[in-house]
């Protein structure tokens, strides 16, 4: 049976129980109305009847006058036809036979006394009679009362025992599965999938019990027949992990290690068995390499390890799901020989750079003694050549002079004078600078700077270096006969920004974020646009050494903006 029909037959059982005891009740009251009714009805009114013809005998001693026969002739009628006891007819019809013959008798007063006598003790008679008859019906009333009174006590507590049983035990029939249920789902929700439901009921509860135990034993089934597989693939990517040459830490959500490469254990100084499980920087707090792990700034660190100084570029790698981040990959790559390779790279261009500065400055010493007319004339194809050798000694002395920057950058031997200075100071000169060549190429300067903005804290040489750097290049972009804006500005806060804005073909936009990388050169740079692509790598270094920050905006087709910010002066 369903529970629906479960709760239809016992909500309908209280429901019969309460109309029978209704019932009941409503009977008994009924019979006890009807009883009570009888005595006043019969009995009681023939009393009376009695009683009013026994007055109206016993009104005059002589014959009955008609006042006397009205009276008696009236409540004889009425008791005639009130007739409800046994025996009671007899007694009235001798009561109506000697109210006949004292009626018809007028001279007899000695008659007249006996038939009143007799009349009497009919009277009487039939008194007790009804009398005898109510407390017979009365005592009928009060049996039917008793009666009722146990029979509805009784239904009634049978119904009150049945509809306490029903408070007592329905909820729980409902509630202690669902209870059980719940407690079931708990288990599940932590992977223990070996839940097991026993209602032995053919109701719904019979079936969710069913459905559920075949859910569990399929769950566990599934877990099971791929757990082997799980753990099979987890030994291969510690074994991949392990065999890696780089060292390898993962974290979860919550920063705590999850695992860990023999390589990354050795490098930190601790075994695997000490970080597994612990909170990242609780280690970090005992471990100094760890604490640098951790940071998020630090990209090449510098690791006694072996025996020797090796160095290592870090890599963290977040781990997402659904766009949630669940943990992330600390990879440390031993770069070591590529440094090396790099140290020597810089060094060799350093020598080089500055072995070649000596010649070429002699080369440009030579050409201005050969252009001195007191050496001797010289015919135009000779000073064509001349100024041919010029050119080239003067773009030589510009790459070595570049080449020197980068290598003091690289090797971290830039040696910064820091200074207070107007910004009309670093764009007077640049400006100074750049000037010829602006002529040359019919491109107007165009100077906006407030002599009352603040002084910067700078470098004067280098930042000078960096603006004529951006003008240069302004210029050597620029159409002709076009302008070129150089403008500085205060920014929020301590800021004072220089922009250099040409009208130039300008910058793709996929290029912009490669455009201060060392040897990068924009594809289509020809000729006497060609570079050696070190100039805004070097001018980032040095404004990033003062605490700048350098960028450029460029739109294709129209021009592009190089800009600088300097610290102003405390």
């Amino acid at each position: 049976m369903t529970i629906k029909n479960k709760l239809r037959a016992g909500f309908g059982f209280l429901f019969l129980l309460a109309i029978a005891c209704s019932g009941l009740s409503i009977y008994f009251l009924n019979r006890l109305s009807v009883d009570s009714s009888v005595i006043l009805k019969d009995n009681f009114e023939t009393i009376v009847y009695v009683r009013n013809i026994g007055i109206a005998i016993d009104e005059t001693a002589g014959p009955l006058n008609k006042h006397q026969v009205k009276a008696i002739e009236t409540n004889l009628v009425k008791q005639e036809h009130n007739i409800t006891e046994i025996g009671e007819q007899q007694l009235t019809d001798s009561l109506r036979s000697k109210y006949e013959q004292l009626k018809l008798l007028e001279n007899d007063p000695a008659r007249q006394t006996e038939l009143r006598k007799e009349i009497r003790g009919l009277l009487f008679g039939i008194m007790k009679l009804n009398m005898d008859a109510e407390d017979r019906k009365n005592a009928i009333a009060k049996a039917t009362a008793g009666n009722a009174t146990l029979l509805v006590a009784l239904i009634g507590s049978f119904l009150f025992l049945v509809a306490f049983s029903f408070i007592i035990n329905f909820p729980g029939y409902i509630a202690n599965p669902i209870k059980e249920l719940t407690e079931r789902i708990k288990e599940i929700s932590k992977r223990n999938y070996r839940q097991q439901l026993d209602f032995k009921s053919n109701d719904e509860f019979g079936e969710l019990a069913q459905a559920f135990n075949n859910m569990t034993f399929k769950l566990d089934e599934y877990e099971n027949s791929n757990l082997a597989s799980i753990l099979f693939e987890k030994k291969r990517i510690e074994t991949i992990i392990n065999s890696m040459h780089d060292g390898v830490i993962g974290l979860d959500e919550r920063s705590s290690i999850i695992f860990v490469n023999q390589v990354a254990c050795e490098l930190v100084g601790i075994p695997e068995v000490s970080l597994i499980g612990r909170y990242a920087p609780d280690v970090a707090l005992e471990n100094d390499l760890f604490r640098n792990l951790l940071q998020a700034d630090q990209h090449k660190m510098k690791i006694y390890a072996d025996g020797r100084e090796s160095y290592y570029s870090k890599e963290i790698t977040p781990v997402m799901s659904k766009e949630k981040l669940i943990g992330k990959v600390i990879i440390l790559k031993n770069i070591t020989e590529f440094q090396q390779l790099d140290e020597a790279k810089t060094n060799f261009i350093a020598t080089i750079s500055h072995e070649l500065k000596t010649p070429i400055s002699s080369i440009k010493m030579s050409l201005k003694l050969l252009e001195d007319k007191r050496i001797g004339e010289i015919n135009p194809e000779q000073r064509q050549l001349l100024e041919n050798i010029d050119d080239d000694s003067r773009r030589l002395l510009q790459i070595t002079g570049e080449l020197l920057d980068m290598a003091q950058v690289e090797t971290g031997k830039l040696n910064l004078n820091f200074g207070s200075t107007h910004p009309k100071n670093i764009v007077d000169y640049a400006v100074k600078a750049v000037k010829f060549t602006a002529e040359q190429k019919a491109v107007s300067l165009k100077v906006d700077c407030d002599d009352s903005l603040p002084e910067v804290r700078a470098d004067l040489d280098k930042t000078t270096w960096v603006l004529i750097n951006l003008l240069s290049n302004a210029i050597k972009y620029s159409p002709e006969r076009s302008q070129v804006e150089l403008q500085v500005k205060k920014l929020k806060g301590d800021d004072i920004e220089f922009s250099v804005t040409d009208h130039g073909q300008g910058i793709e936009s996929r290029y912009l974020s490669r455009i201060f990388e060392r040897y990068f050169k924009v594809p289509g740079s020809k000729g006497e646009h060609s570079g050696t692509g070190l100039g805004l790598a070097i001018a980032k270094d040095f404004i990033d050494a003062q605490a700048g920050k350098i960028g450029v905006e460029s739109e294709l087709g129209e021009g592009s903006r190089f800009y600088f910010t300097l610290k102003k002066a405390s």
